[in-house]
Parts: C-alpha cells; structure tokens; sequence
C-alpha cells in the first residue's frame, strides 16, 4: 500500500476548505451571498431565517485563515493515521 504524504495532505484539504471560504467571502463582498444562502435552504425544504451581515475584510481573513489551518490539520491528521494504519 503506498503511503500519503501527511503534508500534502494537510496542503490539499486547507487549500480546499479555504478557497471554498474564500468564495463565500467574495460573494459577502459582491452582495450576492443572501441570494444564494435563501436559495439554498429553499430548495431544502427550509424556511431562510439567517441574515448576511455587511462584508469586513478582517472577518473574512479570520474566516479563510482559520478554515485553511483546520483543513491542513485535519488533512494531516487523515494522512497520519491512514499510513498508520496501513502498515
């Protein structure tokens, strides 16, 4: 069995879970982000009670840089116990 790189690992999923928040903060920003969040609980079946607030770049940075830095981890830990765990 071949073994996963722990850093690679990490680096993928941050890379993943902070360009996908990354997004979220450009749609805050451009002023679409209410659309697509009340269209997204429409179509399950949910009631949109949830408000957008205003964009604030240092919030959006915290946002990006703490899901990055929990994907890398999680990515990490993944990668760790897989090659673990496939001795």
């Amino acid at each position: 069995m071949q073994t996963i790189s722990e850093n690679k690992a990490g680096l993928v999923l941050g890379v993943l879970l902070g360009g996908w928040h990354f997004l979220w903060s450009l749609l805050v920003a451009l002023g679409w982000a209410q659309a697509v969040a009340d269209f997204i609980f429409w179509m399950h079946f949910i009631k949109p009670i949830y408000v957008i607030e205003p964009f604030v770049i240092g919030r959006a940075a915290i946002l990006v840089a703490v899901t990055a830095v929990v994907g890398y981890a999680v990515g990490y830990c993944f990668a760790f116990l897989w090659n673990r765990l496939h001795r």
